[in-house]
């Protein structure tokens, strides 16, 4: 198997007022969509901040096999900044990594046209959908052509159908870039994970620790109407199994 891009290594992290989480072990390959699920308090996006090198474990081992400034983090909120607009936004990681203003703009520009959002480069947040506002946020995230990309549920406050489209546009997205960035998606979406995800791990509620680990069938990009097929509810139905097995007290060892 080749080396990860991203891995944890037996980590613990102590929380107060609860049981630490872990040991968590997870393996992250170059270029995958991974996705993870679990009952609130599961560690989820602490595991995100784990591999984003935003935390450090109490114990064990984080491993990033990646350059200064090649991740990309999408939070549950756009966290714009109000006064400025979106070219502004996006073009900030670039100008904060020591890249000339202009050419930080240009690269923002193309940026925003691959999400949708060519035509409102100096629109202010204000002025953005929320589904547009989360297009600006990941076009920031990807303006610097990350080599991981971490998403902490960042279409859960969105309709059905706004998140729909930003899931498929973020397959387009994924699918065209060389080489592909790996991807660690959080959600409480059963459905959202399988049909986003080549891999689904659940985490035990208790724990945090990965207790399931299973693949989705199907290619990336999904075809049209791949929601129909039995292959996607016969996932579905084994995750949510895995999910609430997961959020009972014994799957805590």
């Amino acid at each position: 198997m080749a080396d990860p891009i991203a891995a944890l290594r037996g980590v613990t992290v102590d929380l107060v007022g609860r049981a630490p989480l872990g040991p968590i072990d997870l393996n992250v390959a170059q270029g995958e969509i991974l996705a993870l699920v679990g009952a609130s308090g599961a560690g989820k996006s602490t595991t995100l901040r784990l591999l984003a090198g935003l935390q450090t474990p109490s114990a064990g081992d984080v491993i990033r096999a990646l350059g200064v400034g090649r991740t990309g983090f999408v939070f549950q909120s756009p966290t714009l900044m109000p006064w400025a607009e979106a070219v502004t936004n996006v073009a900030l990681p670039l100008e904060l990594a020591g890249m000339a203003r202009s050419q930080a703009r240009e690269r923002a520009a193309l940026a925003l046209s691959a999400v949708g959002l060519g035509d409102r480069p100096d629109a202010r947040p204000s002025q953005l959908s929320g589904g547009m506002a989360m297009r600006a946020a990941l076009a920031r995230a990807l303006v610097t052509a990350p080599d991981l990309l971490l998403l902490d549920e960042p279409f859960a406050a969105l309709d059905s159908v706004t998140r729909r489209r930003l899931i498929e546009d973020l397959h387009a997205l994924w699918a065209t870039a060389q080489p592909r960035p790996a991807m660690v998606f959080v959600t409480h979406d059963v459905e959202e994970a399988v049909y986003l995800a080549q891999r689904v791990v659940v985490l035990a509620a208790a724990t945090g620790r990965p207790v399931a680990d299973l693949a989705t069938p199907g290619p990336l990009p999904r075809p049209a109407r791949w929601r129909a097929e039995p292959a996607y509810r016969q996932t579905v139905e084994a995750i949510a199994d895995a999910l609430e097995a997961a959020m009972r007290p014994e799957a805590a060892p």
